[in-house]
């Protein structure tokens, strides 16, 4: 592990406290323009979602419908209800998005796909970054707000279900996460700039709360208008027990 990988992990609570959990739940709200741009507003307005800390698997509910949920494994997307009847499914699901651009429109699969590898990626940096195949390098410090970030270059294996093999986190003198970039290899390659911010302490890991991401220039910095995704999280539990 490098220095500032070391110095972000022990900054958002540190591997140890991490790796004791196998299991979180959030309370969040998704909103921002590019609901509006796949012709779904509201689809992520107000819900919960539960994630598998170690592997690849998120639910997030409700889901379209109050007796509905969406369920997330590497190469399969599915809509379920309460009853326990699965009602859409896709396998490989990211072949679907085969041709797209951002304004391409999105039906609820193509919506759930995305937010739930989104997510999963967010709430598990930085310790994601110590997974077996994920290749990190420091590059050269940037400066932002008043600061001076420390990057670290990621590199994700192709097992992985993420934005893009190559993303860059920045991390503030505190060592905790204060931007992180992507391109959406989904979403014909639009550039992402993802701004962490509000940290709470939940059972001992920082999160970050506050969310907002902008596309960046060539030069890689922020575009202002208009904000693209605004993520709003209220709560979050953290449980040793793996998901149901």
């Amino acid at each position: 592990m490098n220095d500032l990988l070391n110095l972000a992990i022990e900054a958002h609570g540190g591997l140890k406290n991490w790796n004791a959990y196998r299991a979180l739940e959030a309370e969040m709200s998704i909103t921002g323009g590019i609901w509006h741009v796949k012709q779904k507003p509201d689809i992520f307005r107000h819900v919960v979602v539960a994630m598998d800390t170690q592997a690849q698997r998120v639910e997030m509910r409700p889901f379209t419908a109050p007796d509905r949920h969406s369920s997330f494994t590497p190469g399969r997307m599915a809509i379920g209800s309460s009853d326990g009847s699965v009602l859409e499914s896709r396998n490989d699901p990211r072949s679907s998005f085969a041709g797209h651009s951002v304004q391409t429109p999105w039906d609820d699969l193509h919506a759930a796909y995305f937010c739930s590898y989104a997510l999963w990626t967010y709430l598990s940096t930085p310790f994601l970054y110590t997974y077996p195949g994920v290749v990190t390098e420091e590059l050269s410090p940037w400066q932002e707000d008043g600061e001076q970030w420390r990057r670290l270059k990621v590199t994700f294996p192709e097992s992985i279900e993420t934005h893009s093999r190559e993303q860059v986190s920045y991390f503030g003198p505190d060592g905790l996460l204060r931007r992180h970039d992507y391109t959406v290899d989904i979403m014909g390659g639009a550039t992402g700039a993802n701004y962490a911010s509000n940290y709470q302490d939940f059972d001992g890991i920082m999160v970050p709360t506050t969310r907002r991401v902008y596309a960046y220039d060539a030069d890689g910095h922020k575009i202002d208008e208009p904000l693209l995704v605004a993520i709003d999280i209220a709560a979050v539990s953290f449980h040793q027990d793996p998901m149901v």
